[in-house]
């Protein structure tokens, strides 16, 4: 008996929301790239694209366990010597929520082409307005904390 492999998907779309008020952002991170990647899916395989989106809304209400938020810091470097910027955890959940949250979900996707087709459907917005309702998202429960 061998592995049946299934074809790409053709269709639309499915959208979901996520609200990430209150969770945590590595737990939150994790399961928004396993539904990212159709991994909920009993279709699922691996070099297929399984046509999901998602829709994170509240990333300015996220938490950091632990001393993450002084300890932890974004790096970015220029090339130019000098160049090497450093931003707390904490400075940039208040000043740029969605690219935390944002940054913590493409680290989990594949490095391929493939991740680079997810990564444009992943939409991340700090309060609860987003303009998507057109697509009809599903609401998803990721996890709560207790």
């Amino acid at each position: 008996m061998g592995t049946s492999f299934t074809s790409a998907w053709r269709h639309q779309v499915r959208w979901r929301l996520v609200d990430a008020e209150g969770a945590i952002l590595g737990r939150l991170a994790a399961r928004a790239a396993r539904v990212l990647m159709g991994k909920d899916s009993p279709q699922w395989t691996p070099h297929a694209d399984h046509r999901v989106g998602l829709v994170i809304i509240n990333a300015a209400k996220i938490r950091l366990t632990g001393r993450k938020a002084d300890q932890k810091f974004y790096r970015h470097f220029s090339g130019y010597p000098g160049g090497l910027k450093e931003v707390s955890a904490r400075h940039q959940l208040e000043t740029k929520p969605e690219r935390v949250v944002r940054d913590a979900i493409l680290g989990m996707l594949p490095k391929t082409r493939l991740g680079e087709r997810l990564a444009t459907r992943l939409k991340v917005y700090a309060g609860s307005a987003y303009p998507h309702q057109a697509q009809k998202p599903e609401p998803v429960n990721l996890g709560r904390p207790m």
